[in-house]
């Protein structure tokens, strides 16, 4: 590729369409798949928005997750290693070993215990959101709850102090927060978790906290660094993808009916929906080359970092017919909102069970479900990195 880049520029947000990516996302992809890109930090860096390209970059080692090496494209961060246990920003081997240790804790029995609870934590609380009437608040009664339920069984975190990680988390990765603010937060979970961990290596637990401690070699500050990546990211993501998915079947009553009419589509929907939204919209996908790299007729300089957008690889053209479009029947769906590589999200599958059993449940339960305030009025979540509504004020 020879054509002239044009000048480094901040990256994109201001979305035009609340369930679509900022315009500027896809002129960049069309145009320039590889893009400079300047850091609120001043530092610059690069833009990845193709669909082949993104899946490049996260399946190459070349690329490094290193915390200390990352860079935000949306806020001055720390640029400081990742805590003991934090795998997510780490390379091998040490990313693999940690990895290993938790795939074996999703055992056969515990992943089948945890299915049946989820049905019932469904149910638990649709039988809540009934009983109190229309209208309601669909995230705070069910996105959010169902979710954090869920992962605080499978960890064995105690749910009677959900508001307060839930205000914890919400700070850690507010981009409007301030430095401070996500410090204290990070620090309040940190002692929450402690606790917890300390409790369980006196007295035996059989829940993954416990397993992961039983199995050795781990000590507490690693533990409670685990315990932390799998809270924040367990109900975060879940939470914005039930609120916001069901804002979007509201959106396409076209789509909305095909999925009451057959609810055997509902595998197809929530992978089509886990494209559509890509609600993971900024500095969740980020890399650093670690040596130099061609990418797309560009070179990257070792040290370089790469800022990859997701929801522009999941609306790429070249990847997908008709991408602008929510089509719940489409096949194959070959998406990377859960990453890609050695990286990908560990716990995609937990997602996709809740999902696939709690839309089809609300959509059982209140056939007339309905938005109780204008589209526009819903508020969205623009300043997170995981994308999603505030609030989405229902009725029936």
């Amino acid at each position: 590729m020879t054509d002239a880049l044009p000048p480094p520029a901040p990256f994109p947000t201001t979305r035009v369409e609340p369930l679509d990516p900022p315009p500027e996302l896809g002129r960049l992809r069309e145009s320039h798949p590889v893009s400079r890109l300047t850091h609120p930090d001043g530092s610059t860096g690069w833009l990845v928005t193709g669909h082949a390209l993104v899946r490049q970059v996260l399946a190459d080692p070349r690329f490094s997750s290193r915390t200390e090496l990352l860079r935000s494209p949306v806020r001055v961060d720390p640029h400081e290693p990742a805590p003991p246990g934090m795998f997510i920003g780490m390379d091998e081997p040490e990313h693999a070993r940690y990895r290993k240790l938790l795939t074996g804790q999703f055992t056969v029995r515990r992943t089948r215990a945890l299915a049946a609870r989820i049905e019932w934590i469904v149910a638990d609380r649709l039988n809540a959101i009934e009983a109190a009437g229309p209208p309601v608040d669909l995230v705070r009664a069910f996105a959010l709850p169902v979710p954090s339920l869920v992962i605080c069984e499978l960890l064995g975190v105690p749910y009677d102090v959900h508001e307060d990680f839930q205000r914890w988390t919400t700070a850690m990765v507010s981009t409007t927060s301030s430095p401070e603010e996500s410090r204290a937060a990070e620090e309040a979970l940190t002692a929450f978790l402690a606790d917890i961990v300390a409790a369980k290596r006196t007295t035996p637990t059989d829940d993954l906290l416990g397993g992961v401690i039983g199995a050795g070699g781990l000590t507490d500050e690693e533990v409670v660094g685990i315990a932390m990546l799998l809270l924040v990211a367990g109900h975060e993501t879940t939470s914005g993808m039930l609120g916001l998915g069901t804002f979007a079947l509201l959106r396409h009553p076209d789509q909305l009916a095909l999925l009451r009419a057959d609810p055997t589509l509902v595998d197809g929907a929530v992978e089509e929906l886990l494209r559509y939204l890509s609600i993971t919209q900024f500095e969740v996908a980020a890399r650093t080359a670690l040596v130099d790299v061609e990418l797309g007729g560009r070179l990257i300089r070792a040290g370089e970092p790469v800022t990859l957008s997701i929801p522009a690889a999941n609306r790429d053209p070249a990847a997908f017919a008709d991408p602008d479009d929510l089509d719940i029947t489409r096949s194959p769906n070959g998406h990377v909102a859960f990453g890609h590589g050695a990286h990908a999200c560990l716990g995609q599958q937990l997602a996709r069970v809740e999902m696939r059993v709690a839309f089809p449940a609300l959509l059982r339960r209140f056939p007339r479900l309905r938005l109780a305030v204008a589209p526009e009025e819903v508020p969205l979540r623009h300043r997170m990195p995981i994308y999603g509504a505030h609030r989405l004020p229902v009725t029936w």
